[in-house]
């Protein structure tokens, strides 16, 4: 099954968060938060969103940094997946 995204919404998968510290300390499971980073998977084509032109500014395979609560996730085939809007999407690491 592939997701198509409509209008100027994204699909991004959330990346693996580390379990250790970069000095080596083991972090445990529930002291732990969501990564807020994340891979675009699938873009919508853009277009006229709410009376205004949007262009898409990412692209599949970019890294991204996204809004704490924002998206909606979606499970399919096994894999979960966040929806969000271009707007949520806060940055690009490059």
């Amino acid at each position: 099954m592939k997701l198509v995204p409509l209008g100027d919404r994204v699909v991004i998968k959330q990346l693996v968060a580390e379990e250790t510290t970069k000095s080596g300390i083991v972090l445990p499971g529930q002291n732990k938060e969501k990564p807020q980073q994340a891979e675009v998977v699938a873009v919508g084509p853009g277009g006229v969103v709410d009376g205004k032109e949007v262009e898409m500014q990412v692209k599949a395979g970019d890294k991204v940094i996204y809004s704490k609560y924002s998206g909606t996730e979606v499970e399919i085939d096994d894999e979960q997946f966040i929806i969000v809007k271009q707007s949520d999407i806060l940055a690009v690491i490059e």
